[in-house]
């Protein structure tokens, strides 16, 4: 049902709805391991931010030299920042656009591409592949994300 806005009773059987459910399911968790992997990065490099974390090397002066800053942590934590300022919209945005009425091959290739531009977004920083891959795969995953806003808009207020 094409332009129609769906009902919340409706919503689990709604196949829009599933696959945003589902593509945003992928991406959240896909955030949430950048958590684990900067941890596994931090605990690796033995490079901590706060005195409390140095505490299993020792005491004073023998632990704080593991009060400092990586390369690899730093990329890991501005894969999960880029993460915060890309994914959140996409729920955001991505829910409406899933309750504005897309035809589900539509919906389903916003929803594919702006996963799979994440994924590999993610691969490209931590690698590091060269430019501009990262760049690229970030620029698809906003462009996503920005399409949906503009049908969404295009929707209500009929643009």
């Amino acid at each position: 049902r094409s332009g129609e806005m769906a009902k919340s009773t409706q919503l689990i059987d709604n196949d829009v709805f599933r696959a945003y459910a589902t593509y945003t399911a992928i991406v959240l968790l896909k955030m949430m391991l950048m958590s684990l992997v900067t941890a596994y990065y931090r605990i690796t490099r033995k490079a901590f931010v706060n005195p409390e974390d140095t505490a299993s090397f020792g005491k004073g002066d023998s632990a704080k030299k593991y009060l400092r800053t990586d390369p690899d942590v730093e990329r890991a934590r501005r894969v999960h920042l880029n993460d915060l300022e890309n994914i959140i919209p996409f729920v955001g945005i991505g829910l409406l656009y899933a309750l504005s009425g897309p035809e589900l091959s539509t919906a389903l290739l916003h929803f594919r591409i702006f996963t799979g531009a994440r994924i590999l977004h993610t691969f490209a920083y931590l690698i590091p592949l060269p430019q501009p891959g990262r760049g690229l795969s970030w620029a698809v995953g906003y462009a996503v994300t920005f399409s949906m806003a503009y049908k969404v808009l295009k929707t209500v207020l009929f643009l």
